[in-house]
């Protein structure tokens, strides 16, 4: 693939060598760094004790390794969408979007729920976080169901359209997959399948909870569409402005942070079953969320996506068993540990499929 403008400050020398794979988490070792350190001084602040101190540490440590494995699955299915994008948009989804992520979905995302759920401000909010953790953590845990719902429904949505795709030709479960091509030509096949999922998870529910995962869930379908109908309409305008085509620019941007934030709720609310304190959550998930971006980036300059056929298949295969996951947790509580290694294995086993088929192929280089 045509190796995009380098996004890592260094991915590629004069020469035309390839980078080091530790170059391109460089800034994700900085921003480790920095926020193991603001964490270590949050834990003596509010503890006063050495033993504290070294509790928020190893706590920051476990949520941003918990985040990495929560989001590999997304770092792939960002590369296939990145890899079609304007190297502006590209740099801008670094920069711009790592903001996005640390303090748009592990600050103001967790607050918002706070404000509506409890009806106070905003300040009120931050206020209950750094005061009464324990309540902000409780109002948090009520609000399990409307998010697992809406961000299952986004998720599940995005998973079902990289396999209902009538123009996929590589595939990996090819008894499933290849059944699932032949009727992408169905209009809005998908979106029936997950309306059954809904209407099915929501038979399991009891009166008023049935109603709010019901809610839920259609404003997850409807994300999901305005988000892709919104994305291709920006993306025209853009190309019918510049006097180069534009592909890829503001709409896949927009596509990426909603998707992003999709992969975050489960996160955001399983850390609290860690520790209540939102900034120290927020050190964490935001210091694992640089890791997935420079994965991201790390994937779409080395070509990995096309030297490994069916790692992007794992992927997608991780993100629609995430979305059951989630509606199931619903239910009943389901481990975040149990999840991470579901998604984990699953890539392994694309991966492993992957160098098998290079191998037997006598592909050592990339897939053609």
């Amino acid at each position: 693939m045509t190796n995009p403008t380098n996004l890592s400050g260094g991915a590629k020398s004069a020469s035309g060598a390839s980078a080091s794979v530790l170059s391109y988490f460089r800034w994700a070792f900085i921003i480790t760094i920095l926020g193991l350190a603001l964490g270590a001084w949050l834990g003596w602040q509010t503890t006063g004790t050495a033993g504290g101190t070294a509790t928020i540490f190893f706590i920051c440590c476990v949520l941003a390794v918990l985040e990495i494995s929560l989001s590999f699955d997304n770092a792939i299915v960002n590369a296939n969408k990145l890899k079609t994008m304007t190297p502006k948009w590209q740099r801008r989804f670094l920069t711009w979007g790592i903001i996005i992520a640390v303090f748009g979905m592990r600050i103001v995302f967790p607050l918002l729920i706070v404000v509506i759920a409890a009806k106070i401000g905003p300040w009120q909010a931050l206020v209950m976080a750094a005061s009464q953790p324990d309540e902000y953590a409780r109002i948090m845990h009520d609000a399990h169901l409307p998010i697992a719902a809406f961000g299952g429904t986004f998720l599940m949505m995005v998973g079902l359209s990289f396999f209902f795709d009538h123009e996929k030709e590589v595939h990996w479960v090819r008894w499933l997959e290849s059944h699932m091509a032949r009727y992408a030509s169905i209009r809005g096949v998908e979106v029936a399948v997950v309306l059954l999922m809904i209407l099915g998870f929501s038979q399991l529910h009891d009166g008023a909870a049935a109603q709010v995962f019901v809610n839920s869930a259609i404003w997850g379908l409807l994300t999901f569409l305005l988000v892709e109908v919104l994305g291709g309409l920006l993306d025209r305008v853009q190309q019918d402005t510049l006097s180069t085509a534009a592909k890829g620019g503001i709409g896949a941007f927009l596509y990426l942070e909603v998707l992003d934030a999709s992969f975050s709720f489960d996160g955001v609310i399983g850390a609290f079953a860690l520790t209540q304190n939102l900034f120290v959550i927020a050190i964490g998930l935001g210091i694992g969320a640089m890791y997935v971006r420079s994965m991201t980036i790390m994937l779409v300059e080395k070509g990995t996506l096309s030297e490994y056929r069916f790692l992007e298949h794992g992927a997608f295969y991780a993100i629609t068993a995430l979305a059951v996951v989630m509606y199931v947790q619903t239910l009943f509580h389901i481990p975040e540990v149990i999840t991470g290694l579901a998604g984990a294995l699953l890539i392994g086993i694309a991966l492993w499929s992957s160098i098998r088929w290079n191998r037997r192929h006598g592909h050592t280089h990339g897939v053609e």
